[in-house]
């Protein structure tokens, strides 16, 4: 019969081995943390340019035919 103990340990050590060398997790860390990134930037250029934008929209869509 195999002791208990013995047993969740060595179980134990099979799942810590297991978790130590899958670096899955790791790139979906860092894949995450540059979309973040991107994100603040767009933000971050949306309002700093905001107005700017709005305004060259706009004299494009006068421009068009048929534009406000």
């Amino acid at each position: 019969m195999v002791n208990p103990f013995i047993a969740l340990v060595v179980l134990v050590e099979g799942l810590r081995d297991r978790l130590v060398d899958d670096e899955r997790g790791a790139t979906a860390v860092e894949y995450g943390l540059l979309v973040a990134l991107i994100a603040a930037v767009i933000v971050g250029a949306v309002v700093f340019l905001g107005s700017d934008l709005r305004a060259m929209f706009t004299d494009v869509l006068r421009a068009l035919p048929g534009g406000h």
